[in-house]
This record gives structure tokens, C-alpha cells and sequence, in this order.
């Protein structure tokens, strides 16, 4: 039998699911490579030639593992690898880069896919409610930490199971539990997925992660009654959600029409939260729920805040340096987060310009990302990232860091600037999620 040949592009997480659920142990498909994005926050490129998925998790008929090589060599390996089909697996990116990819992959003599919802989610036996977004930064986690609070508070053992993140040893991480910040030191994780985890941490939640989400799913219902999906960028859900809500942000209407694969998840919504109407402008809110209106009629609209506190005595008068969440400054293309909006709200003297400042990884995401001004993304995949990150606070030399980052940033740098953290919670307007929980009960056994 002749097997299809398969390049898979992706940027460490939706890619292996994919692979994982669709691909693994059928014969009919060989997949000769993944490609990993540099617009998406993965580490250093000049770290995958020696990247491979590996043979443990590959499964039957991939003894060496599989490589992982660049984009930017798209053309090179389907024509090395005589391939037969691109498949495009990662996302926040624009309908136009999809196509960019699609006509690259094209040109080069293979077909162009993109994996369907029905192919790569998986059933749960317990009921899930997931949170997505139509954008990286649209406020998922205070979203889905509501969710976890709110089902505790009934009396349900939950599990909140996040997207993958794995970017160190693949094997090692290919079922993640944690529950106390030692977990998560013990495990090394980068800046990115401190971001994501430790806000349910403490709030008492276990958190699952890792790379083959079968596995996770088994180690997460047989420990809890309901499952949370805590989406990752904007990507879709990978178990079939009983609940599924989709938050949208209202300072970058429009987004959620013009971006993969969060469209899809606008137009699968049952509900779509609009976050942040607080600090946004009414025409924006407008814009989002009419394209809500227009796209997925049948979803209902929740409004909401984010509501935003820090100390105001640390910040107010003072030379500040904002630090925001890294992948919503980057790839989520915002130009400021919770971070500036507390300087400014509890008045801050001056807000360092962090630029001039910057060193090393830090001065290309500068460089990378020109829409950025007077924030400071924390980026820190690696050691050397994070001594980057410290060395650009010390050189901006401000007396008070504002950390919008949803992790504690002291936890993980050494500077001499005091480091305030800003916090946000979910503030529904109209709908509560108490509402949608007692709306959905039969389906979630409460």
C-alpha cells in the first residue's frame, strides 16, 4: 500500500495532537517531518536540528522519532521527502499567513490540509467545560479560573487541563501534573507556562498539561468530576466540550473574524464572552458583537469586565518599567496589557520607554515586533532569555516594576527594582457563569 507523505507545521502543541490522534499508528500515512514557526514563542530556532519528536511517543513505524526543522525550509523537505500533503497545525495566526503557507506548500507540489474539529477532539467520559478565544490575551485563564471556583464551590473535584506547551524533553513531559509551585519549579517550566499555571495553582487547582492529551485525559477524569480546557493562543479545544465558551477582546475588534483558528471557535461558541469592556471603547465592543451576531447567531452574548488592582501606594508618582504577558505583546499582536493600564490608573510619574534598554533576545523581539512602545513582553523560554529579561530591568534602572504577567515575576528574577504585581478578575455584567453552570447542570452532573 502506498503511503501518503506528510509534513506537519506547528509550533510545539496543536501539531503533535494532531499527529497524536490523526495520524499515529495509521499505516496509511507517513510523516516525514514537523516544522516549527518563528513567530511563535518556541525558544531559539538554532536549537531544533537536534529536535526530534521522539520514537517513545512516535509510536510503531518511526524508530528514530521525527525531525523537527524550520519553516522557513518548508520547500526543501517536501522535495527531499517527496511529500505528498502540508498539514498547517498551529495557531493566532491571520487567515492570509494560513494562505501564505498553503500557497508556499502548493507551489512546492503538495496538497495544503487543515485537521477538522470532529478528527482531533477527543471524548471525555467526564463533562468538559472549555474556554477558548478568538485571540492570544482575550483573558481565557480569569475565564476558566471562574469556572474552577465556581464548580468547587458545588462541591466538584475539577481538573484543569491547559494546552501543550512542551518545549523541553518531550518524553519527560508527556504527562505534567502540577499543584504546588514546587511542581513547578521541580519541572523548570518556562515564563510562558508559569503565565498559564500558576494563577489556578493558587487558587488551589491541579493543573494537567503535556504533549499526548489521551494519556492526560485518563490521568485527569479518573482524579476529577469535571474538566476546564484552558485553551492556549486561540486554538480550538482538543476534548468535545459539554460548555464551550469563547472570550473575545474588544481593544482588537475585528480580530475575531481575521484570525486561525480562532473564527472557528467563534463560530462553534456557545457563548462568546466579550472580556475587558471596562477599558474599552464602546465602538469596539459594538464591532465584536456584531460579527458575533453575524457569524455565530445561535451563540449567546455574555459582557464582561477585567477588573484590574495593584498597590496603588508602590506605583503612584514613581519612574515605572511595565512588564506584560509575553505571547499577548508578541504573536497576539497587543500593544499594551493589564500591566500599563495599572500604571496609568494608579498613577504612575513616568513610564520607561524599555527599548534602549533591551539586550540580546530581547532587542529581536524589539526589532521582530515594531508595534510595541513602552511595555516590556516577558519572554523567557530558556535560561539565557531570562538573564535577558533581568538584564534589560537593570538597565532601564526603574524604581518600581509593574508586572502585568498573570505569574509572579519575583519568583523567577533577581533584580533591585521592587517588582509590583497587578492582578484581574472576571467581572460578568449581565450573564454570569453561575447562570451558564445552572443553565447546562444536567449535562455537567451538578
Amino acid at each position: 500500500m502506498s503511503q501518503t507523505r506528510v509534513i506537519i507545521m506547528g509550533a510545539a502543541g496543536r501539531d503533535f495532537h494532531d499527529f497524536n490522534t490523526v495520524f499515529r499508528g495509521d499505516e496509511r500515512f507517513d510523516v516525514v517531518a514537523f516544522t516549527h514557526t518563528g513567530t511563535q514563542n518556541i525558544g531559539e530556532l538554532d536549537e531544533l536540528p537536534n529536535r526530534r519528536y521522539p520514537p517513545e511517543l512516535a509510536g510503531e513505524g518511526y524508530p528514530e522519532g521525527i525531525p523537527i526543522r524550520t519553516e522557513s525550509d518548508l520547500e526543501t523537505i517536501v522535495d527531499e521527502g517527496d511529500v505528498d500533503t502540508v498539514v498547517f497545525s498551529y495557531s493566532d495566526v491571520s487567515h492570509e499567513h494560513v494562505m501564505h503557507q498553503a500557497s508556499r506548500a502548493l507551489a512546492a507540489g503538495a496538497d495544503f490540509r487543515l485537521i477538522g474539529p470532529d478528527r482531533m477532539m477527543l471524548h471525555a467520559e467526564a463533562p468538559v467545560v472549555a474556554v477558548d478565544a478568538v485571540r492570544t490575551g482575550c483573558g481565557k485563564s480569569q475565564t476558566a479560573r471562574k469556572f474552577a471556583d465556581l464548580l468547587r464551590e458545588r462541591g466538584k473535584d475539577v481538573a484543569v487541563v491547559r494546552e501543550p506547551m512542551p518545549y523541553g524533553d518531550l518524553v519527560a513531559q508527556r504527562v505534567q501534573r502540577f499543584e504546588s509551585m514546587d511542581d513547578l519549579d521541580e519541572s523548570n517550566v518556562t515564563i510562558e507556562e508559569r503565565e498559564e499555571y500558576e494563577s489556578h495553582i493558587e487558587r488551589g487547582h491541579v493543573v494537567y498539561a503535556g504533549v499526548d492529551y489521551e494519556a492526560i485525559l485518563d490521568r485527569a477524569q479518573n482524579e476529577a468530576e469535571i474538566i476546564v480546557w484552558d485553551g492556549g493562543n486561540n486554538e480550538l479545544p482538543f476534548y468535545v466540550p459539554d460548555v464551550h465558551v469563547v472570550v473575545a477582546d474588544p481593544h482588537r475588534a475585528g480580530s475575531e473574524r481575521r484570525y486561525h483558528p480562532g473564527e472557528t471557535n467563534l463560530r462553534l461558541a456557545d457563548y462568546v464572552l466579550i472580556n475587558k469592556e471596562n477599558t474599552a471603547d464602546v465602538a469596539g465592543i459594538r464591532e465584536v458583537e456584531a460579527n458575533v451576531r453575524q457569524m455565530n447567531p445561535d451563540a449567546e452574548i455574555i459582557h464582561a469586565n477585567s477588573t484590574i488592582t495593584a498597590d496603588r501606594n508602590a506605583i503612584a508618582g514613581k519612574r515605572v518599567l511595565v512588564v506584560e504577558d509575553g505571547p499577548t505583546l508578541t504573536h497576539g499582536n497587543a500593544p499594551y496589557g493589564a500591566g500599563l493600564i495599572a500604571a496609568r490608573k494608579y498613577g504612575a510619574g513616568e513610564i520607561v520607554d524599555p527599548e534602549p534598554a533591551a539586550v540580546g533576545s530581547l532587542q529581536r523581539v524589539f526589532e521582530e515586533y515594531d508595534h510595541l512602545d513602552a511595555v516590556l513582553p516577558a519572554v523567557g523560554y530558556s535560561d539565557e532569555q531570562i538573564r535577558d529579561l533581568e538584564a534589560t530591568i537593570r538597565n532601564a534602572a526603574p524604581e518600581v516594576v509593574v508586572s502585568g504577567t498573570p505569574h509572579d515575576l519575583a519568583r523567577l528574577i533577581d533584580v533591585e527594582s521592587p517588582i509590583v504585581r497587578v492582578r484581574y478578575e472576571l467581572e460578568e455584567k449581565d450573564v454570569t457563569l453561575d447562570t451558564v453552570l445552572d443553565r447546562h447542570a444536567q449535562a455537567l452532573n451538578l
